[in-house]
């Protein structure tokens, strides 16, 4: 059985916008499991020095890095979009286990198969120390929110 998961490319404007929420709000989720269901069984990934393929990876991957992040909180902008690309860009805030808080900066490069599940990913990442009360990404995104400044 075919995978589908919609909005499948080539990608318009809206539909990569949609793809880009739909990303952010699985990640938010901090559900390993639901946000490996979005890409492909042998979905390979960059993310900053790590690479990996597949989903057993993504789910162990990211449990780790949910242990470690907590309070973890995301945007994701729409940077690009072709045909079945999109690229993005985002940040997120965490704090570690000794409380010191972080702003995450990043760029992501997706590739899509025909049924909308990412075959691709790559993500360059910096993290920033931030103090408590320069956060900015306070919990779920709101209808009415504004794109994220870069700094």
């Amino acid at each position: 059985m075919t995978e589908d998961r919609p909005p499948r490319p080539p990608f318009t404007r809206d539909t990569a916008l949609a793809k880009v929420r739909a990303a952010e709000d699985a990640w938010n989720s901090r559900d390993p499991q639901r946000v490996a269901l979005a890409y492909t069984p042998d979905s390979v990934w960059r993310n900053r020095d790590t690479f990996l393929t597949g989903r057993a990876g993504i789910v162990a991957f990211l449990t780790a890095k949910w242990a470690r992040e907590h309070e973890y909180a995301l945007r994701k902008n729409l940077w690009a979009f072709d045909g079945d690309r999109i690229a993005v860009r985002f940040q997120y805030e965490w704090h570690d286990d000794e409380g010191q808080w972080w702003r995450s900066h990043g760029n992501e490069l997706w590739e899509f198969d025909a049924h909308g599940l990412m075959r691709r990913r790559e993500a360059s990442i910096d993290d920033v120390r931030i103090d408590a009360a320069d956060r900015r990404i306070l919990g779920p995104r709101q209808d009415d929110e504004p794109e994220l400044p870069v700094r």
